[in-house]
């Protein structure tokens, strides 16, 4: 049975992930450098990792595994844990993959070069509401892709 992973300091899309986990019956493992509510489930953990560097993703990359779902909006934590055989999921919907990925962490090095320069200052768009919906079908088809599996 899938596991969900959540990389969870600053997730905006738990409530949604809560209600897929539910639907399908699988647990869920928020992982975060601080605590934070969660509902009342036996199927839904917090794990509480130290603030250094990357103390969270080392955690999830080391746990997740084939099958396993990680939610996260960092796209190397996503290439990691596809190395691991799991899927990931961004918290707008973007589902990465193999033949994905490569693309994601170019664009972010692209992205981040350009606003080391001053060329670009923004950041990404603003989570909005179609974002939330893409995340929910996109979770879903990721779950119903690992049960089949």
């Amino acid at each position: 049975m899938p596991h969900i992973y959540v990389d969870a300091d600053g997730c905006p899309v738990k409530e949604e992930v809560y209600r897929v986990a539910d639907r399908y019956s699988l647990n869920v493992t928020l992982v975060a450098n601080s605590w934070m509510r969660t509902p009342e489930s036996a199927r839904i953990t917090l794990k509480l990792v130290g603030n250094g560097m990357d103390e969270a993703d080392d955690w999830i990359v080391e746990h997740a595994g084939t099958g396993d779902i990680v939610v996260t909006a960092d796209i190397p934590l996503a290439a990691r844990c596809l190395k691991k055989g799991a899927s990931a999921v961004g918290p707008k919907g973007r589902i990465y993959t193999e033949a994905s990925i490569g693309e994601a962490l170019a664009t972010r090095e692209i992205l981040s070069h350009l606003r080391e320069h001053g060329t670009m200052t923004g950041g990404p768009a603003p989570f909005a509401k179609p974002d939330r919906s893409r995340f929910l079908r996109s979770l879903d088809e990721v779950v119903q892709a690992a049960l089949r599996a």
